[in-house]
């Protein structure tokens, strides 16, 4: 069992989304660790340097995923014709937010190197409210399935076979889930904005890294349980 999972660990780090998340969660790990223990120098420092360079990491990695994100979109279209219209629509501004997102990131880092002359402080801004765009509506998607998740059990609580109820329980599980981890991450979005909107530069380092943290351990739990799933 020990060395299925960790064949698991590493057939996940060989892969760009798996290796993300392993640098995404090491990344706010080293800011929470650092925030927390006391003293600038030292240790703490190192931790927070250690921080900014896996994040710097996550960022140029990033470059690459335009057209991944382009054939999500393309492929999702206007969302199957069963599917909840008020899901459909949920989605299709999910997608178009997190697809202008990456050439404003992409814009920004390249203002930061000296590649494009622009204020990099802009477009960081207009990327960061993107993706908090982006993490609202998944939110709000999250919530109208579950809404009809919950009403589904409710009416067939008495007709439906066990493993029938087993499921849909389990998708509720993973609709609140990704509430939380977009709740988190949306947090620290609306932190990272230009001061003035609601607590944007309030947060101390150490909730930014705790936020992070626990964003990134569920979406790691996720596509454990993701890849489980379809093992079985």
């Amino acid at each position: 069992m020990a060395a299925g999972a960790l064949w698991g660990l590493v057939a996940a780090l060989e892969t760009h989304r798996g290796r993300d998340r392993a640098v995404r969660a090491l990344s706010y790990g080293c800011q929470l660790a650092g925030a927390a223990l006391p003293g600038p120098a030292g240790l703490p420092g190192g931790l927070l340097a250690a921080s900014a360079q896996l994040s710097s990491c996550r960022t140029v990695l990033r470059l690459f995923d335009d057209l991944a994100m382009l054939r999500h979109s393309c492929s999702y279209g206007l969302g199957p014709e069963g599917e909840d219209a008020l899901v459909r629509g949920l989605s299709v501004l999910c997608n178009v937010a997190n697809q202008l997102y990456y050439p404003c990131e992409h814009l920004a880092w390249a203002a930061d190197v000296g590649i494009v002359r622009a204020s990099s402080r802009q477009w960081w801004a207009r990327s960061t409210a993107l993706w908090g765009c982006a993490l609202l509506l998944g939110i709000l998607r999250s919530l109208r399935i579950l809404f009809q998740l919950r009403r589904k059990l409710s009416q067939h609580k008495c007709t439906s076979s066990p493993q029938s109820q087993q499921k849909l329980r389990a998708q509720v599980k993973a609709e609140v889930l990704s509430i939380l981890m977009d709740t988190a991450d949306l947090s620290n979005a609306i932190h990272w904005l230009p001061p003035g909107f609601l607590w944007a530069g309030r947060f101390p380092p150490w909730l930014v890294g705790l936020l992070g943290t626990i964003s990134s351990l569920i979406g790691i739990y996720q596509a454990s349980r993701g890849a489980s799933s379809e093992a079985a």
